[in-house]
């Protein structure tokens, strides 16, 4: 086998792998290099709920544009018509910025979404083999769920006490970082003695 045969054989897995790549032009306009064609934010979108993983650049600078193109995502889903986020919520979200508990509440909300994921994922395991998953409409989820209300608070139980170990652990660890930037701090243990 030649080298440049080997060469190629070797790179196509680890370009299956790599995330595809989009560029974003000045004219506001999105780029599949893998697809050679221009997308729309609802193709992005639609990247999204199959799991395709992706990275949007900026095709001047390169920089990275992913996180804008997600967020532009959610407020379209957001002032479509069924928002997910109360204008409270989003207020107390705003709230945390350029707050010291930024980056732990960031943490704190992406580990509580992914225990929620894991939950719904645990209950369409269930659900799998009741009902055709072609004809699974949301009527049909609904009166599957009136039926799993024992599950359903379990789940949910789990779901609230992960929720409040996560919490726990965070309060414990600004706690310890606290107490040993402020020592002797009311609420905070004073610092061992040195002898």
């Amino acid at each position: 086998m030649s080298t440049a045969r080997r060469t190629a054989a070797d790179a196509a897995p680890a370009e299956a792998t790599a995330p595809r790549v989009l560029k974003k032009y000045p004219n506001r306009r999105l780029y599949d290099t893998s697809a050679s064609t221009y997308i729309t934010l609802a193709d992005v979108k639609q990247m999204v709920l199959e799991g395709t993983e992706f990275e949007v650049r900026d095709a001047k600078t390169g920089d990275d544009l992913t996180r804008s193109i997600l967020l532009q995502i959610i407020l379209e889903e957001e002032t479509g018509g069924a928002p997910m986020f109360t204008a409270n919520m989003l207020a107390q979200i705003i709230r945390f910025y350029g707050h010291a508990m930024q980056g732990m509440m960031g943490s704190y909300l992406e580990k509580n979404l992914q225990t929620f994921v894991e939950m719904q994922a645990r209950l369409a395991d269930q659900a799998r083999g009741l009902y055709d998953p072609k004809a699974f409409t949301p009527e049909m989820w609904a009166q599957f769920m009136s039926g799993q209300a024992p599950v359903m608070q379990g789940l949910m139980g789990n779901y609230l006490e992960q929720s409040k170990n996560l919490f726990m652990q965070m309060q414990e660890q600004m706690q310890k970082q606290t107490g040993g930037l402020i020592p002797g701090f009311p609420g905070f243990p004073p610092p061992p003695s040195q002898k």
